[in-house]
């Protein structure tokens, strides 16, 4: 997630980062539990620091982040940091304007987006889908050829046309995340 990798270069400008997505569900068995997603994780892919990404969705912040503290109880794991978004992640992508209509393939699109204030993303009952409504608008696109915009991909290129993330700071869940990573960094004597 570019979000991860910027702030560890806001935060650790001196280390090198290497980071790596793990993709579980493309194992011929994948893990079940969390517990069990994150022993393989760290099986096939050993690291210095693990995110642990879990959206709280109607659970809530604080039930997630105690799943994830229960699921690492009895794992010999690396420093671990919780990124919980409130609602999805795709939340976090709604606040660059420039970025939405380069990820659409339409950069020079005159139109103005409606894009939500930074304090209310975390309000978005379904962000995934104001995402998805965004990137349409901002593709300038109709008929046949909006109906074949690969919205997926869009996101995904999206989230990687993001070089600065400062403005989900002032959102609660990007705080804490942000909180937790400097006093991990600081613990480790990494800065």
């Amino acid at each position: 997630m570019p979000v991860l990798n910027w702030l560890l270069k806001s935060h650790c400008p001196s280390c090198a980062i290497d980071s790596q997505w793990s993709d579980l569900a493309r194992l011929p068995h994948p893990p079940k539990t969390l517990a069990e997603k994150i022993r393989t994780t760290l099986d096939l892919y050993p690291c210095d620091l693990l995110f642990i990404h879990r959206d709280a969705e109607k659970q809530g912040y604080d039930a997630r982040r105690e799943e994830i503290l229960t699921a690492l109880q009895n794992i010999t794991s690396p420093p671990a940091i919780c990124v919980i978004p409130v609602r999805m992640q795709e939340a976090w992508l709604l606040l660059d304007e420039a970025a939405i209509k380069k990820a659409a393939g339409n950069p020079s699109a005159a139109d103005k987006l409606l894009l939500p204030k930074a304090g209310r993303v975390e309000q978005i009952p379904d962000p995934k889908q104001i995402l998805f409504d965004l990137l349409r608008d901002a593709s300038g696109l109709t008929g046949a050829r909006l109906k074949h915009l690969k919205l997926h991909k869009c996101v995904h290129r999206l989230s990687t046309l993001i070089d600065d993330f400062s403005l989900l700071r002032g959102i609660p869940a990007f705080n804490r995340l942000e909180s937790e990573l400097l006093q991990t960094i600081q613990t480790q004597g990494w800065i």
